[in-house]
């Protein structure tokens, strides 16, 4: 007797979060999902409830696995200007693997369609200015040790990074090398004294 496949949920919500990340939340339809995911119609409802739900789950999953990493690159270096070239060196060679779509899935959450589903724009807001907060706290730091002056503008830097972010994951690989996008980065670290 032929033994009976189970349902994955992990790997399912893997295969959706990469679904959402290289068409984007309103380009990815039902059928794509259904299709990317190894799952049937009800199966997905009873799961899900509907798209909306499935995308809050992919970019928790999203954070957890790939937002996750880019943080701990910005902790693994006691140096802030150290950390933050980490950082920006972790996410050049996560966009250089071929299996990465070539936009951040938070950055690429930051549109219309997205942001006017009240649940959706919330988390992406709550998540970015958490991300922007953490950069902040580690300026602070640097501050406190006296790597950075004490006159820093801490809180205007990490907006500046992030935003700064929003653009990058939009413009690398469409217009600039990769050679382009490090002389790029360099050149604003350094202007922001870091």
């Amino acid at each position: 007797m032929g033994r009976k496949l189970e349902f994955n949920y992990a790997r399912a919500l893997d295969r959706a979060t990469r679904a959402f990340w290289s068409r984007g939340y309103a380009a990815a339809s039902m059928r794509d999902l259904l299709k990317a995911m190894r799952i049937g119609e009800g199966s997905f409802y009873h799961l899900f409830k509907g798209k909306r739900q499935l995308y809050l789950e992919c970019l928790k999953h999203y954070n957890a696995e790939v937002t996750r990493k880019r943080v701990e690159a910005l902790a693994c270096e006691p140096s802030i200007k150290k950390a933050v070239r980490a950082f920006f060196h972790n996410v050049l060679e996560e966009l250089e693997n071929p299996r990465t779509p070539r936009v951040c899935l938070l950055a690429q959450s930051v549109s219309a369609e997205v942001m006017e589903e009240s649940e959706l724009g919330y988390y992406v807001k709550e998540q970015m200015a958490g991300f922007e907060k953490y950069f902040f706290e580690r300026l602070e730091e640097a501050k406190k040790s006296g790597e950075l002056p004490e006159d820093f503008k801490s809180e205007a830097t990490a907006g500046v990074i992030v935003t700064y972010l929003q653009g990058f994951f939009r413009v690398v690989h469409v217009l600039k090398s990769r050679q382009e996008m490090w002389r790029q980065i360099d050149t604003l670290l350094n202007s922001l004294g870091l």
